[in-house]
């Protein structure tokens, strides 16, 4: 079939290059001049299957209120009064209950534990090569609180069957030796030893060019206007470059996706929430990170990728705004140096924002719509790199008829309804 995957992040380009592989004719239409020019191109490098956790959970609400007030504030929340902000936080709010949380991160790893095995067939059939590692993640604790409260992530990891191990501050630096500076500060971690890192950004351009030696042809350039229907079904696309007709389409344009689909009447309640990132050039091999680290106390994420480090995180409600906010550089700043001393030259860091398509339960929209050749494939927040393989072989099947190796049924728009 002719397939047209709208968008050039890694979540289209992992679809396009699955789709491919299948057989099918494959057009991706992209605005930039490249594949993964904007929320894929920095962000914090890690693939994180035990930690796909919705930010929705208990205790939220009262966390936030606290985080607003801090100097290196996790979340920051603009004042915007505008209909989708409001609805999206209410949204949000609804599913902080221990309940909600428990189906909606069980999902999560569902999905991204099978991504992982996608991605390590990926890299095993391709030798496709990324500044990948595979050491581990270890979430750390700093107060006896934040050990206390990982029981139910840890509840979780076991009911689904996650490898990971409770560690002490000693075992933490036996992990990562490059935290020895910062013993006092670290009072425990969670550490999941299958987790893998790499560069979102340099994986999505060369998956590109093997999806290229599929047959995939990459549009960029094109301004996507508006999806064309005819009875109960979508017949093309209107961009600036003219019509693109298909046999089938797929909406994987991230945080864009819901203007793009309202016109048909669907109701996708995806919402951009702004990260922000910067990387570090190594100046001292000895004391950088191996891995990945998640800071709890700052929600930052610090990860090694080849000679950089990778520090991403934190979570603005802005809108579409993209600016460049130097007091989120400092928190950046502050949590690398805290944690790894001088590994990295932060005076030489570049710096970043990118807009994550959120849902509100943190499950990404992956999955058939009512128009019976429209699929969607976003919604995967601050996952996309973790999910994103995953995620296109279950399109990849659903185009082609053929049942997932997964359970699918709670990952499509329907659970809205």
């Amino acid at each position: 079939m002719r397939v047209i995957v709208l968008g050039g992040g890694v979540i289209g380009t992992t679809t396009a290059y699955y789709l491919a592989k299948a057989g099918h004719a494959v057009t991706v239409l992209e605005r930039q001049d490249g594949v993964a020019l904007e929320t894929s191109f920095a962000n914090a490098g890690e693939i994180s299957p035990g930690y796909s956790s919705p930010w929705a959970g208990p205790g939220i609400p009262r966390k936030a209120l606290k985080w607003l007030f801090m100097e290196h504030a996790p979340l920051i929340i603009q004042p915007l009064l505008d209909p989708a902000t409001i609805r999206w936080c209410l949204a949000i709010l609804r599913n902080c209950t221990l309940a909600r949380y428990k189906i909606n991160k069980s999902r999560m790893v569902r999905l991204a534990e099978y991504s992982r095995d996608q991605l390590m067939a990926l890299r095993a059939d391709t030798g496709i090569s990324y500044d990948h590692r595979t050491q581990g993640t270890l979430q750390l604790f700093r107060t006896e609180k934040q050990v206390h409260d990982a029981h139910k992530d840890i509840e979780v990891l076991r009911a689904d069957g996650v490898a990971f191990e409770v560690l002490d501050a000693a075992g933490c630096i036996a992990a990562e030796p490059g935290l020895a500076g910062a013993r006092e500060r670290i009072t425990g971690g969670l550490r999941l030893p299958h987790d893998e890192t790499g560069d979102c950004f340099l994986f999505t351009n060369r998956l590109a060019d093997l999806a290229r030696g599929l047959g995939v042809d990459f549009q960029f350039g094109v301004q996507i206007e508006r999806l064309v229907t005819e009875g109960h079904r979508v017949r093309a696309v209107q961009t600036n470059m003219g019509r693109f007709e298909a046999d089938v389409f797929i909406g994987a344009l991230g945080s864009y996706t819901p203007a793009l689909v309202r016109p048909l009447g669907l109701d996708l309640p995806v919402y951009p929430v702004k990260g922000y990132s910067i990387t570090v050039p190594i100046v001292n091999e000895a004391k950088a990170p191996v891995s990945t680290v998640l800071d709890e106390s700052y929600k930052v994420a610090v990860t090694r990728l080849g000679d950089r480090i990778r520090v991403g995180g934190m979570a603005e409600i802005a809108g579409f705004d993209t600016t460049l906010h130097d007091r989120r550089r400092r928190t950046l700043e502050h949590v690398v140096t805290d944690l790894y001393g001088d590994a990295g030259d932060v005076s030489r860091a570049s710096f970043w924002t990118g807009l994550r398509p959120m849902t509100p339960d943190g499950t990404p929209v992956v999955g058939a719509t009512r128009y019976p050749n429209f699929y969607l494939n976003t919604g995967h927040g601050t996952l996309g790199w973790t999910m994103a393989c995953g995620s296109a072989r279950v399109i990849a099947d659903l185009v082609g008829g053929n049942r997932p190796e997964i359970a699918t049924d709670d990952l499509g728009l329907a659970r809205y309804a």
